[in-house]
């Protein structure tokens, strides 16, 4: 084994701290630098961590102590960060979404090929037990030849929990650009890639009151769709429908469910790692619940940056084809409920390798 593969993180902020609890003291990497644009975080970060530096950001993406980028800011700031890191020949990893506009993605995806330098991102959810263990059962055929898959997620929005959630309302936010790279990745981990879509959409309310935090009670404006659906023809036939909302309450719908000629599969939440996974097949008479079968184990917030790290020759699970994929899935839905019209799309992506069960400690 050689020495540990270096991670420098920018954006100290909620979800740091599972990114941290994952990658600080995994023999795999070590994490060398932190920076946030409040210099306090990144302080407070490498003195509950030994051997992290608080730097800015600059001199975190310039530094010859980083070999790959992990970004955790806004996902406006997805971009230009990896676009910078790229250029000084590191590896980027970045949290969901790969950029806000689709033509930033495919310009990080592009450069990184160029440069020969690897691009990952979030979500990686999806390679825990969870959602690999429904994909095994499609692989089995419990379910028969995949037909269709329904995707729900609805809350009455983030700005409820979030101290500043101003990011959720403009533009690269939005429930779909939020919340569908989860749900998203998990269907074509599930059926493979899409080839067009439909979307329609809608927002509530032009403002939200921040709910939380020193700063409850303010008035934040709504820039973007609030609630947004779409259509989704896979490459193999089947159809996928999806909605995601922050203008709802609650649903009783599982998060995800593929229907097939033999069974159908109610699928965990795929913004967690693990959760049951539940098959009724043809003829049954009840929900019958699947043992773990595939996965990461017992994961965390940056086990597909270890994946990534790991991959040797292999294209990531967690890799940038795919997360482009997905954000160009996203970003068409939207245009098409603008337009009025059915988008073909014009990335693909493989589906990522299944993930072997595997048991915390191992991966």
């Amino acid at each position: 084994m050689g020495d540990p593969h270096r991670v420098g993180i920018v954006g100290l902020g909620v979800i740091s701290r599972a990114y941290l609890d994952t990658l600080v003291g995994h023999p795999a990497v070590r994490v060398t630098a932190v920076a946030d644009l409040d210099a306090s975080r990144s302080a407070e970060v490498a003195a509950r961590y030994p051997g992290v530096a608080a730097v800015d950001v600059e001199r975190l993406l310039d530094g010859s102590d980083v070999d790959t980028v992990l970004t955790l800011t806004t996902p406006a700031a997805h971009a230009p960060i990896a676009l910078r890191a790229i250029a000084a020949g590191r590896n980027v990893f970045t949290e969901k979404p790969l950029a806000a506009a689709f033509a930033d993605g495919r310009e990080v995806v592009d450069r990184a090929t160029a440069a020969g330098v690897r691009v990952g991102c979030a979500p990686d959810t999806v390679l825990g037990t969870g959602t690999q263990t429904a994909r095994a059962a499609v692989d089995r055929g419990l379910i028969g030849r995949p037909l269709s898959a329904s995707a729900v997620m609805v809350t009455p929005g983030h700005e409820r929990w979030h101290p500043n959630p101003d990011f959720y309302y403009t533009a690269g936010g939005g429930p779909l650009l939020d919340m569908g790279p989860y749900y998203l990745t998990a269907l074509v981990h599930l059926l493979g890639p899409v080839r067009a879509v439909i979307g329609a959409a809608g927002r509530l309310r032009d403002e939200r009151v921040i709910g939380s935090g020193p700063r409850t009670g303010e008035r934040i404006p709504v820039e973007v769709h609030s609630h947004v659906s779409g259509v989704l023809e896979h490459v193999n036939g089947a159809l996928s429908t999806i909605t995601t909302s922050f203008d709802g309450v609650a649903t009783t719908a599982a998060p995800i469910e593929v229907h097939g000629e033999e069974g159908t599969l109610a699928v965990p939440d795929p913004n967690r790692f693990d959760g049951d996974t539940r098959l009724f097949p043809l003829g049954g008479a009840e929900w019958r619940t699947l043992p773990p079968s595939a996965g990461y184990d017992g994961a965390g917030r940056g086990v597909g940056l270890l994946d990534l790290v790991a991959a040797d020759g292999r294209t990531p699970r967690a890799g940038g084809a795919l997360a482009l994929h997905v954000l160009e899935t996203m970003t068409a839905v939207l245009r098409s409920a603008e337009e009025g019209r059915r988008i073909v799309l014009t990335t693909t992506a493989e589906r990522p390798e299944p993930v072997p069960l595997t048991p915390a400690g191992q991966w």
